[in-house]
Order: C-alpha cells, then sequence, then structure tokens
C-alpha cells in the first residue's frame, strides 16, 4: 500500500519534527518511509524549508494546494481554528485526501476505489501530518478500520451525507456604547469577554471558587436584617483596625468603581494625570466629569516600570495602580510616594495589592505621604464582583469630601457584612495563602508561556494575571475562543495595541489546558 502525507506546519518548523511525526503517522498506519508516493501541503507552505526538507529526506515531492482547493474537501475531524486562519478545516487531511485522489497508488477513485485516510491528523508543536490511500473496494465493503465514502462526499465524522460540525465563530465580546474621541475604548473590561458564552475565563481577575463556603454563609445570614437601613458602624471600624488608622480615615464604597466615580466628582482638580497602561474606569470617571485628562505612558521596552520624573510637576490630581492592572507591574513604594507633592491629590489603586504575598509595597495605612489617597476592592480575592464592596483610606478632609457626594446608604447590608468579615484575622490568613499560591500557578503560567518563541511576557509579574505581547494577538484571542477560552484584549488599554493580551492566573490544570490551546493557535496563525 502506497501513502500520501498531508501537512499542516507553522513558520519556521525544523525538519526534524517535521520527520519525527511522519514516521510516528507511517508507524501507526503500519507503513514505513518506503511508502510515501507525495507529501501535500497549503500551497504558501510548500516552500518552508522544514516541509521541503522533510520531502528531500523522503526522496518525494512537494505538492501546494491553494487554501480554496483544501477548503472544497470535507474532512474527519475539523476544527474552527485552521478553518478560520486558511479557509480549511484541516489543512493536513484535506490535503492528505486530494492528493491521494490526484496520484493514485493503483487505479484511481471511482466505482470500484475510495479514499481512505488510513491516520487523521496528529500533530506537535509546529507541524500536523494525516496520511491518506486510495484502495479498489468492492461494491458494499468498507475498507478495514475506516469508513470510505467517494471524495464527493468527502470522509466526514457521523453519518454519510451529514456535514462536518464545526463551532460558530464566536463575534468580538459586546461592550459598552458609551463613546470618547479617543480610539482607546476605556469603558471595556474583562467581563465583557465572557458575558452570555460559555467560555473558560481568563479574561476577568477573579480568584476562583470564590467566595468560600464560609463568607457565603455570614452574607446569607445577613438576608435576615434586609428590613433595616444599612449600617456601616461594624465594617468601617473594622477596616481601619485592620490598617491601623482611625474610621474616619476610612470611607466604604459600592466597589473600587464607585470611588473613581467620587474622587472626578468630589475633588478639585485642574490638571488630572492618569499612569497608563492601567486600570480605564479612573481616566473614564475623570472624563465624564469634564475634566481633561492628561497621560503618563510607560514603555514597553522599560518593562513598564514608573519613572516619577514623568509625571509632570503641574499634575495636581495622580492616579496609578499597584500592581498595575493589566502589566502585573509591583511599583516600590517608596517610588510611588515621591510623585506626592504639597496641593497634590495621589490616588493608588490597590485593588489587587492583596493578591502580593506581605502586601510589600502597599502604601496603605500611611499617614506620612501628603495628598495620599488608596483604594481597595474586596472583589478580587473574595469573588464579590456582584456584591460590589471596596473601600478608600485617605486624609479625613478628603474621606468627608467624598462621602459628602455619596448617596445615602451607598453600601447594601450584606457587603458590609461581607468587608467586616473578610477583615478577620482568619480571613487575612486565608487571603496571605491565596496570594502565596497565585505566586506558585502564575511560575507555571509564565514558564509554559515562555517556551513559545512568539510570545513575549513582561518581567516580573507580581499580581493575580501576565501581560503577554504576540504579534498579531488580537487575531490569537479570537482564534483561542473558538476554542474555549477568553482572554482579555490589550487593546483598550492607553498604551497597548493589539498585540497585547492579558492572562489570570489559574490553576494548574487549567493553565496546562489553555497552553495547549495556545499552542494551536500559534500553529494556525503561523
Amino acid at each position: 500500500m502506497c501513502a500520501h502525507l498531508g501537512v499542516g506546519a507553522r513558520s519556521g518548523v525544523p525538519v526534524d519534527e517535521v520527520l519525527a511525526l511522519v514516521d510516528a503517522v507511517l508507524r501507526e498506519a503500519g507503513l514505513t518511509r518506503a511508502a510515501v508516493r507525495s507529501l501535500a501541503t497549503l500551497d504558501t507552505r510548500a516552500a518552508e524549508p522544514g516541509v521541503a526538507g522533510a520531502a528531500g529526506e523522503l526522496g518525494v515531492p512537494v505538492r501546494g494546494f491553494t487554501a480554496e482547493a483544501l477548503a472544497a474537501v470535507s474532512v474527519p475531524h475539523p476544527s474552527a481554528l485552521p478553518l478560520a486562519a486558511t479557509g480549511t478545516a484541516s489543512v493536513a487531511e484535506a490535503a492528505a485526501l486530494l492528493t491521494a485522489e490526484a496520484r493514485p497508488c493503483r487505479g484511481g477513485p471511482g466505482a470500484d476505489a475510495r479514499l481512505v485516510l488510513l491516520v487523521p491528523k496528529r500533530k506537535t508543536r509546529h507541524v500536523t501530518c494525516a496520511v491518506a490511500t486510495c484502495v479498489p473496494v468492492r461494491p458494499n465493503e468498507d475498507a478495514p478500520g475506516a469508513r470510505l465514502l467517494h471524495l464527493a462526499h468527502g470522509y466526514i465524522a457521523g453519518e454519510p451525507g451529514s456535514p462536518p460540525t464545526i463551532p460558530t465563530p464566536h463575534t468580538t465580546a459586546a461592550m459598552d456604547t458609551h463613546t470618547h474621541s479617543d480610539a482607546h475604548d476605556l469603558r471595556h473590561h474583562g467581563d465583557a469577554e465572557v458575558r452570555d458564552e460559555k467560555l473558560i475565563d481568563l479574561a476577568v481577575n477573579v480568584r476562583t471558587n470564590t467566595p468560600p463556603d464560609w463568607l457565603r454563609e455570614r452574607i446569607a445570614d445577613s438576608l435576615t436584617g434586609l428590613a433595616a437601613y444599612p449600617d456601616g458602624r461594624a465594617a468601617r471600624a473594622a477596616v481601619a483596625e485592620r490598617h491601623d488608622l482611625r474610621p474616619n480615615r476610612v470611607l466604604l464604597t459600592a466597589g473600587a468603581a464607585e470611588a473613581f466615580v467620587l474622587l472626578a466628582r468630589a475633588l478639585p482638580a485642574r490638571r488630572p494625570v492618569v499612569v497608563h497602561p492601567q486600570f480605564t474606569e479612573p481616566e473614564a470617571a475623570l472624563r465624564d466629569a469634564g475634566h481633561e485628562v492628561g497621560r503618563v505612558l510607560l514603555r514597553a521596552e522599560n518593562d513598564f516600570r514608573l519613572d516619577p520624573a514623568a509625571v509632570p510637576e503641574d499634575a495636581d490630581l495622580v492616579v496609578i495602580g499597584n500592581p498595575t492592572n493589566p502589566t502585573s507591574v509591583l511599583h516600590p513604594a517608596a517610588s510611588i510616594a515621591a510623585l506626592a507633592r504639597p496641593g497634590r491629590t495621589l490616588v493608588v489603586d490597590e485593588a489587587f495589592m492583596d493578591a502580593v504575598p506581605g502586601e510589600r509595597e502597599s502604601l496603605a495605612g500611611r499617614t506620612d505621604v501628603p495628598g495620599l489617597v488608596v483604594l481597595r476592592s474586596l472583589t478580587k480575592t473574595w469573588g464579590l464582583a456582584g456584591l460590589r464592596i471596596g473601600y478608600v483610606l485617605a486624609e479625613p478632609e478628603t474621606v468627608a469630601a467624598l462621602e459628602r457626594a455619596q448617596p445615602l446608604w451607598p453600601v447594601s447590608t450584606p457587603a458590609l457584612v461581607a468587608a467586616e468579615a473578610c477583615m478577620s484575622r482568619v480571613a487575612l490568613a486565608e487571603a496571605e495563602h491565596a496570594a502565596h499560591r497565585i505566586g506558585v500557578e502564575r511560575a507555571h503560567l509564565l514558564a509554559g508561556l515562555a517556551e513559545f518563541d512568539e510570545v513575549r511576557t513582561v518581567a516580573g509579574a507580581e499580581g493575580p494575571f501576565v501581560l503577554v505581547r504576540i504579534d498579531g494577538a488580537d487575531a490569537i484571542r479570537d482564534r483561542l475562543r473558538l476554542l474555549g477560552f477568553a482572554a482579555r484584549r490589550g487593546d483598550t488599554f492607553p498604551g497597548l495595541d493589539r498585540n497585547w493580551l492579558r492572562l489570570a492566573v489559574r490553576d494548574r490544570a487549567t493553565t496546562n489546558r489553555f497552553l495547549q490551546a495556545l499552542d494551536q493557535a500559534l500553529l494556525l496563525g503561523g
């Protein structure tokens, strides 16, 4: 029996990797290299050194088929990713079947001959391979081990005549209709990446398997008191004690997002500046309040590290994240404190600081930095995005100004109960343990990403997410969605473009599945 190979290859694939997979596929078919008659691929890959070199080693010609020709072939193991990238649901299988039809071993496909896909596509990191042949059969006889159909009907999974099952491509996640003259959509957030779709979520930075059972129970118990108006005194005192502050330096808010709105509306600012890339809600809130916002863009070549000298001296309100979303950079506390000036409000978004072991570099609890405002969120570590609870730590005069801008009873009773519970010693110990666990899982993710030549990670990540650069990351993101994974697009963050993605840190099993999906997405984009 002769064999016709179909190969799908990523740019730069080495000859040895192609030959190793070819040999494995031939062994699976019970054949040797001597049986190979041809090697076929997408025409744009025919001259690829790894493909041409493998064909030379095998002593067979390379045949390149157009994307249109490959797309006309129904394949038994269709995938949406190659369909999106090349127009065919499997380059390897379609090329193998086409070349077997064009170069039959004996006779040709017709009334007494059928095309057989001896081995469906198999893959390594950079290449896929399938093997097909054409054999004579008697009427109503199937060749051993495979269902045989006339090429006109294709070789497909399921019943004859049924179309291959291709996942419907997901559209780009819905986003808020709020617009700005700026090219970046400041109102796009990670939740839009997973809204209304069943995807594995690497777009939202909320810790998985939260809230913990004990916190759920505390929140559930609070429902018996919903007839009474919320009383935030106990929660406020608990937050103050946790940071060794007086209660008049604490303001409870409906998440950190409300705090950004209060700051934009309640504090006078002539020249507000936001340090980017960073969470976009502070700038959006400032713009909505009528402010003209300046930007300080940290540079990728410096791994997005803060240079305090880059902030204009006349900026009277400065906003920076630490650790910063989306870069995961943890700036030294001294560098941020150096931004303080008389008459300047220095806003530090520490929404992810409790994901850093020991909360090193935190400014929460500091009273010696003039104009300091620290924002915290309980959303990320405790899984309370739907409850909306956060807080502000600032000078009493600033807290009073923000509080006057709040509506009455801005934080619900269940949220207040959650805040108080999360300030307990047991809860803080659990958060610290989770922070260490995140560090371990982040290291595993970074090690996996380092295996890809196409992926560059921002050095020194300290948050529960990492920022990566991939040429054409927007297309990679779309392919990942087809594989069931949601990644956060980077182009909505000022200072980033379509070549950036943010990835949440998840457990090892999820990360391993994601890395496999990323490998496929990169293979098809190569």
